[in-house]
């Protein structure tokens, strides 16, 4: 059987392994898929997880419960040479192993793209993983919890910004969605009022969301300002370092909260690390087929499709003539992807990916959102509708779609949990602190100071004793305390409380003075 390899199990990789179960025959082909991740991450959700409105967990797939016939290894591909058909395949432990195939599908996906702003590597988080967006929700209502016991003062302002930078879909959707989860929270926190929250969304360019029509974003920022949420346009972030955050127009606040969504890039350690062509923008060149290649060339054997991959867009749209790297995109390449190649393992011929973007919704917390396709645009509650309506089914699996309504459905009627687990990350500091270590050895004979040999003394002549006169005597039993000790000689200083410092010997107290 040939074998084919799938490198990523995001959108385009996890479906393109699940239609391949569904269209081979049995025999027909060996199908493993491999990513660092056992599971595949549906990222329409990741603002509504980050505000409290979708379960984590309920945002992510199962590779191992839904791809029942496909091999999986979670390990990371760090290297293809198609020249002889092997993929390096490193795992979390142990050692990097080769791995033969006969067809490569690379589906690697995209990753948060930064520029060298001091500070942000340091301080800011992105918005692509599950992990991103669940961290993001446990400091808010850590923040809150901080905040709530702060006199007013910049360390409570800090406490409570959040910067959002990026005006794109992503931006857009998690900043509205945390301003919508902030004001939900002030029922909660009678100490912290609707001004004490601060939300600053930086855009460098003059407008936000610029798949939709120019009045629904300037709708939409009409929304937010109404929200109490301040869109910075025209603006670029100058520096972010400890916090604080410097802008080009010469404002600045400081803020412990610094969201990224700024862009994406495809995933440079596969795109680096493999001898497949690759484009000026860094994504692999891929044909509308779905083959690697250009218009002149194929490279046999090799597939590719989602955001690591350039596609040329029949539809006309796109942007410089290619497919966007978004959901719509990668679910749809990796369902034409499976039924091409298991053509073509049929002596078929592939046909070419041609998808018009029916438009665009968004989320922009509860009962609101906006949706536009050509020249119609719904907003508020309906649009919101939609979006959930659109999202709640284009979610894979019926298990994962129950789940996911299932839980809005507990909202209407229970509200948003607002519990944070922030020690999630640290999860043994509590064990380790009470935790019952071992006593230190005791020191070892030979190890213990040897004393110096007395000196011989002569023996003394003996002199009739005299007697002190009583009252001298009792004048003496009665003398001052302090007159026998040395002032401060039985204060131990702070660094030995409990005994000798680490690393030092205690030293033995003379009984001379």
């Amino acid at each position: 059987m040939p074998k084919i390899l799938i490198v990523g199990g995001g959108y385009a990789g996890f479906y393109t392994a699940w239609k391949l179960e569904k269209q081979l025959r049995r025999g027909e082909a060996d199908v493993t898929i491999v990513d660092p991740l056992p599971y595949m991450t549906y990222q329409p959700f990741l603002p509504e997880v980050a505000a409290g409105s979708i379960e984590g967990r309920h945002a992510v797939v199962a590779h191992r419960r839904h791809l029942k016939k496909t091999d999986v290894i979670t390990a990371r591909v760090t290297a293809i040479n198609h020249a002889e058909k092997k993929a390096t395949i490193t795992p979390e432990l142990g050692e990097p192993y080769e791995f033969d195939y006969d067809i490569v599908v690379v589906t690697g996906g995209a990753v948060s793209r930064t520029f060298p702003i001091p500070g942000i590597a340091e301080n800011a988080i992105g918005l692509k993983t599950i992990e991103e967006a669940v961290a993001i929700r446990d400091r808010i209502l850590g923040n809150f919890d901080r905040a709530s016991t702060l006199p007013a003062g910049p360390e409570r302002d800090r406490l409570l910004t959040v910067v959002v930078v990026g005006g794109g879909f992503a931006g857009i959707e998690v900043f509205a969605e945390l301003r919508s989860f902030a004001s939900a929270l002030l029922q909660s926190y009678p100490q912290i009022s609707f001004d004490d929250v601060h939300f600053h969304l930086i855009e460098a360019m003059g407008r936000i969301m610029p798949e939709v029509s120019l009045p629904t974003s300037h709708w939409v920022l009409k929304n937010l300002a109404e929200r109490g949420a301040l869109v910075h346009l025209d603006t670029q972030l100058k520096s972010a370092v400890d916090g604080r955050v410097e802008l080009s127009t010469g404002e600045s606040f400081e803020s412990d909260l610094i969201i990224w969504t700024a862009g994406v890039m495809a995933n440079p350690q596969i795109v680096r690390n493999s001898d497949l062509p690759v484009e000026e923008r860094g994504r692999i060149t891929v044909r509308t087929d779905l083959r690697v290649g250009d218009e002149d060339t194929i490279v046999a054997d090799a597939w590719g499709a989602g955001d690591i991959s350039a596609i040329k867009d029949l539809s006309g749209g796109g942007v410089g003539g290619f497919c966007v790297p978004n959901a719509q995109h990668a679910v749809r390449q990796g369902k034409l992807l499976a039924k091409n190649l298991v053509a073509t393992l049929r002596g078929e011929e592939p046909k070419d990916y041609n998808h018009k973007n029916l438009g665009a919704v968004a989320g922009l917390g509860l009962g609101t959102g906006v949706f536009q396709s050509g020249k119609i645009a719904i907003k508020g509650l309906p649009a919101w509708v939609a979006h959930r309506g659109y999202h709640g089914l284009a979610m894979p699996s019926w298990e994962r779609k129950i789940r996911v309504v299932t839980g809005w459905w507990n909202n209407i009627w229970l509200g948003r949990d607002i519990v944070g687990i922030e020690a999630r990350e640290t999860p043994r500091a509590v064990f380790e602190e009470f935790a019952s270590r071992p006593k230190p050895p005791a020191p070892k004979a030979e190890d213990a100071p040897v004393a110096a040999p007395a000196e011989e003394k002569k023996p003394a002549r003996k002199t009739p004793a005299k007697k002190a006169p009583v009252k001298k005597a009792a004048a003496a039993q009665n003398a001052p305390a302090q007159e026998a000790e040395a002032p401060g000689a039985g204060a131990a200083p702070e660094e030995s409380y409990g005994g000798a410092a680490e690393g030092t010997d205690p030293k033995p107290v003379s009984s001379d003075k």
